[in-house]
């Protein structure tokens, strides 16, 4: 059986980490999976950062900062005001400006106090501006004619909006003296990125794209055909919209990082394995003697059976068993991913 594209994925996010940009010059990133917004998910998104102000950005915490969050403690006073004297108008009900509010309060990441009936915010700390580039990469490992055929209205919409500064497409080598890949219908905008194993190269670099213009989001395109005339349908998206969402997804890719995997797989289940290949650990499933997809490695799979509890005497219940032990591993190794 061909390996798993989650699989493919995993190895994509490996390499991204240890050896990006792919045109060698040294540049801090962080690296994460299936992102990006509610019409768009990119499987894996690469967050060029500032070393030392993402080394700011942690003094607000591990977990992300959400649009609301990033709107108060963004426009936060250094001096105490009364928050709708302090803050711009968010557009929604102040009501949940006030939780939101409460709720950094809460996380230890803004001064609050009451004067009277009135709610009054402090900065405590000046969020920096940590994020530089966003890229998108696109995973297809095995890119035939009838993949690059459906791949190929993703692109161009990246292309069109311009959320992210680099698209690229990642695919399998296959030895050949001209990549398959070149040769299909895919947006010359976009990058081709080649693997052999847990090795890349660079078929083709892409365009740098301007995120600071205004972008395109294509509503609806022509299917084509002898009697279709209709237009195509889209909208103008703002620089300022842009990079609203940029940094959401930034803020993201800071709590999620691409080893968050675990969470929504079964590394409790006795046959579940991380196999170290090639300085990439990746899950395995020994009763199918195979690496397994996300999606199938759940409480649901027939092939499913819990830890013995013998396997977790020694710590139970405070350290757990091998399960809890994987997902300490991947967390640690995550934290020391992070750059700064």
């Amino acid at each position: 059986m061909a390996e798993p594209e989650f699989t493919f994925e995993l190895r994509v996010c490996r390499w991204a980490e240890r050896h990006w940009p792919p045109e060698g010059r040294e540049r801090a990133a962080l690296v994460a999976r299936q992102l990006g917004t509610k019409r768009r998910r990119w499987d894996t998104v690469v967050v060029e950062v500032d070393a030392d102000a993402l080394a700011r950005r942690a003094r607000f915490g591990r977990r992300r900062l959400d649009s609301d969050l990033l709107h108060v403690v963004r426009h936060a006073p250094d001096e105490w005001a009364w928050y709708r004297d302090a803050l711009p108008d968010p557009g929604y009900p102040w009501r949940y400006v006030r939780e939101t509010i409460h709720e950094a309060d809460d996380r230890g990441i803004l001064d609050v106090r009451r004067r009277g009936r009135r709610l009054e915010i402090r900065r405590r700390h000046e969020y920096p501006e940590w994020v530089r580039r966003v890229v998108a990469v696109e995973n297809k490992p095995d890119l035939d004619a009838s993949a690059a055929h459906d791949l190929r209205p993703q692109l161009e919409r990246d292309v069109a909006l311009v959320l992210a500064d680099e698209v690229w497409v990642a695919t399998r080598a296959t030895g050949d003296r001209v990549e398959p890949a070149l040769l299909e219908s895919i947006p010359v905008e976009a990058g081709i990125l080649t693997f052999d194993g847990d090795d890349a190269e660079v078929a083709w670099f892409p365009r740098t794209l301007d995120a600071n213009a205004p972008g395109t989001r294509i509503l609806e395109r022509p299917k084509g055909g002898t009697y279709d005339q209709s237009a195509a349908r889209f909208e103008y998206v703002s620089p300022e919209a842009k990079r609203e969402k940029r940094l959401e997804i930034a803020e993201r890719a800071y709590e999620r990082g691409w080893r968050s995997y675990a969470r929504t797989m079964r590394p409790d289940c006795r046959y579940y394995e991380l196999r170290h290949e090639n300085e990439t650990m990746l899950p395995y499933c020994a009763a199918k003697e195979r690496h397994q997809t996300a999606a199938e490695c759940s409480g649901r799979c027939s092939k499913f059976e819990p830890e013995p509890p013998a396997w977790r005497q020694k710590g139970w219940p405070i350290e757990g068993g091998p399960g809890k032990a994987i997902r300490r591993l991947l967390e640690s190794r995550r934290e020391r991913s992070r750059p700064g």
